[in-house]
């Protein structure tokens, strides 16, 4: 894992560098070139999954901005784990969490990723409260139900 500081890993989104920006009339990249264009996953449903011969557009996409080598420590780490049938959680909390702090840093560019996430913390915080007030309901009738029973 680097030790990098994530607000410096990658100095090429900065305004007036040598990197193309959309629109940057030096850029090669044009508007409606597709290929500039960033698919969100869960929208395009599959567009993230690896092209014949070449990398997915979600990895394209996460590479070109300032989080480059943190994506890259988190994609080795997390074919590691799946290579040895490791807890992909507990080995790659670290560079996980190391790619977050990265994209915070580069919000402006990583924008669409921390709202997909956020969005789905927030999904999946929904659905344990709702499972745990079903349990809590269920607990509830059983008690009175015990009573009843009891008379």
């Amino acid at each position: 894992m680097s030790s990098s500081d994530p607000k410096t890993e990658n100095s090429t989104e900065k305004l007036g560098d040598s990197s193309p920006e959309l629109g940057d009339s030096n850029s090669s990249e044009k508007l409606g070139d597709s290929s500039t264009v960033w698919k969100d996953p869960v929208e395009s449903r599959g567009s993230y999954q690896p092209k014949e011969g070449g990398e997915c557009s979600f990895c394209v996409f996460m590479k070109r901005g300032g989080c480059r080598e943190s994506f890259t420590a988190w994609e080795v780490c997390m074919e590691e784990a799946e290579k040895n049938k490791e807890d992909i959680f507990t080995k790659c909390m670290e560079v996980n969490s190391a790619l977050f702090k990265c994209m915070d840093a580069h919000s402006h560019y990583y924008h669409r990723v921390l709202s997909a996430e956020k969005a789905a913390a927030e999904q999946v915080k929904k659905e344990f409260e709702a499972e745990k007030n079903k349990e809590e309901e269920i607990s509830e009738e059983e008690v009175a139900a015990r009573k009843q029973a009891q008379g």
